[in-house]
Formats: structure tokens, C-alpha cells, sequence
């Protein structure tokens, strides 16, 4: 059985009168393991994908299934519990808290959890050494370059050992070679740690990264072949 199961999965917004589908009947499995990417153009409804994988939102109908657990019928308090448990989230943006240092931001996960402080230290520096900034611990954000940055929110993401990590489009507010750096990591972090992985981004080259690549059109979700330019649909 695959880790993620997306099983026919609509969602819709309305906005005054206009009815918007971003989402039309999408399923899609991901093994554990398993590293794929999302595109699509603006508003196609990829990071609505995303967010409703990551337990954020909830689809309108259609069920998501993550390690055997339907994420769509837990209640709010028990699906809390759950993300915190079982799903990391990296940001474009970081989302670093200004006040606290690199290893109190990647710590923050783990308060949600029942964990001892012993524990807790422990899981930090393993996250910190994972990304290369033991050396950073007690930096501010502001101490920081965007792409150490990114890379505190990596070990944040990673820290609680979670099921599935999604990232949201992880290198779009990064420079080139910054930008190649994370993706390295991300990779890296796949392959070493067998983090499933689930990848929003506009960039094709980054796409490429990941086993598999999906391209979101009018709410249908297909799969990108590489031996084949066309693409053809996931059913």
C-alpha cells in the first residue's frame, strides 16, 4: 500500500459568483520513500494539492489516506495531533521566528509533542548536523543568509522524524546557486533519512529533481514522462 493515497479529490472556492475548481476529481499515490514534484501555473490549484496533503485544508469530497490514517475524517483537535506527528512543512518564505534562535525554531515542533527536554535536544542537533549548521545554533534569523535560512527551516521541518515532508516552492525566493544548494539538500535528505517528499515549485530544472514530476492543468492532475514529451494522465 502506497504511504500517500489521494483518492478522487475535488475542491472548490467560490468567489462572489464565480465558481473555481482548482482541483477536479485528482488521485494520486506516492510510496514511502518517494520524492515527486507538483507544477502547474499559477492558480492551477498545485499548492491547494499541497495543502490539503499536509492536512491544512480539507477537500470538499475525496478522501486522502496518509500511512493508513483518512486524514479527511479526523477532527480538528485529533488531526492537530496528527501533522504534528507525522508531517513536516517548508516554506518559501522560511518562516523563521525573528525572536528565537536557529535551534529554539527548529525545536518549536517538538513542544507539540510528548517529549523530554533530553529527547528534544537530541533530535535538534541531529536535525542541525543534517543540514550542515551546528555551527549556527544560537543565531538569530537576522544572523543568517536566506539560504541558512532555508536550511533552518529544512532541519525544522525534519525534526519530528514526520512521515512526509511537503515543500512549498522551497527555492523561489533564493538566488541560483542557493537555490541549487537546498534542492541538493532536499535529495540528500530523501535518499539518506527515506523522507517522502512532495515538491511544489515553477521551476523546471528543480521539477527534474524529484522520481517523479505531476503537472496540474484545469484541475486534472497528470504525470510528466521523461522518455515521452507528452504527458499522460494519472489515473
Amino acid at each position: 500500500m502506497s504511504l500517500i493515497n489521494v483518492k478522487g479529490v475535488t475542491k472548490v472556492y467560490r468567489k462572489g459568483d464565480e465558481t473555481i475548481t482548482p482541483l477536479d476529481n485528482v488521485s494520486l499515490s506516492v510510496e514511502q520513500g518517494e520524492f515527486i514534484s507538483l507544477m502547474g501555473a499559477s492558480g492551477t490549484g498545485k499548492s491547494t494539492l499541497l495543502n490539503l496533503i499536509a492536512s491544512i485544508d480539507k477537500p470538499d469530497s475525496g478522501n486522502i489516506v496518509i500511512d493508513g490514517t483518512d486524514i479527511t475524517l479526523l477532527s480538528g483537535t485529533k488531526l492537530a495531533k496528527w501533522r504534528a506527528a507525522n508531517m513536516g512543512y517548508i516554506f518559501q518564505t522560511h518562516n523563521l521566528i525573528p525572536v528565537l534562535t536557529a535551534y529554539e525554531n527548529i525545536e518549536l515542533p517538538l513542544l507539540l509533542l510528548p517529549m523530554s527536554r533530553s529527547e528534544r535536544r537530541k533530535r535538534v542537533q541531529i536535525a542541525l548536523a543534517a543540514v550542515d549548521l551546528l555551527d549556527r545554533s544560537n543565531h538569530y534569523p537576522r544572523q543568517l543568509s536566506g539560504g541558512q535560512e532555508q536550511r533552518i527551516g529544512v532541519a525544522r521541518a525534519i525534526v519530528a522524524h514526520p512521515k512526509v515532508v511537503v515543500a512549498d516552492e522551497p527555492t523561489g525566493d533564493l538566488d541560483p546557486d542557493t537555490s541549487e544548494q537546498i534542492l541538493d539538500l532536499l535529495k540528500r535528505l530523501n535518499k539518506q533519512l527515506n523522507v517522502t517528499l512532495v515538491m511544489v515549485t515553477h521551476d523546471v530544472d528543480a521539477a527534474k529533481i524529484a522520481d517523479k514530476q505531476f503537472h496540474l492543468d484545469r484541475g486534472k492532475l497528470v504525470e510528466t514522462v521523461v522518455d515521452n514529451p507528452q504527458p499522460t494522465e494519472q489515473i
